[in-house]
């Protein structure tokens, strides 16, 4: 399977909330509008995966936060359709979604569910560790989330 990664449009808010019905269901997952508001706000970054006939079959988002003297990003979202996962859709998302962030600089944080091992592995690749737990993060269904960080370039791994 090929596919290209290119901005998010308003248009692609439909399919990415149907997604998030089908990776998230318990969890609440994002409406239409929320990946609408998501994308009218201005600290923002979106970007989807498609596919050869152009059918989004991966998202990904991160709100680039604090300043210019401290600044820092935070993933809010990537999720790839289950019939296309394992196909590097994913990879190739944070691999955006890390070339936006590191163009700014400063670290990057996500929550990710303390049982989603493929996620944690591929984050644990990208150069994230741990830092913390949120008990109950995800609701409704009141899963754990680790708190994971990467370092800004030129900034000591944590401990």
């Amino acid at each position: 399977m090929t596919f290209r990664i290119e901005p998010m449009a308003a248009t692609d808010a439909d399919r990415c909330a149907e997604l998030e019905t089908l990776l998230f269901a318990g969890d609440g997952p994002w409406s239409a509008g929320a990946f609408r508001a998501e994308l009218a706000a201005p600290h923002v970054h979106y970007t989807v995966a498609r596919d050869d006939t152009g059918h989004v079959v991966g998202y990904a988002g991160i709100a680039l936060l604090g300043n210019g003297s401290h600044p820092e990003s935070e993933i809010h979202t990537i999720g790839t359709d289950p019939a296309c996962q394992r196909r590097g859709i994913g990879g190739a998302l944070l691999d955006e979604l890390l070339r936006v962030a590191d163009a700014r600089g400063g670290p990057v944080f996500l929550e990710v569910r303390t049982d989603n091992d493929a996620a944690i592995a591929l984050y644990r690749r990208e150069g994230f560790e741990i830092v913390g737990t949120r008990k109950k993060y995800y609701q409704p269904s009141g899963a754990d989330a680790f708190t994971m960080r990467r370092p800004g370039s030129g900034e000591e791994p944590v401990q």
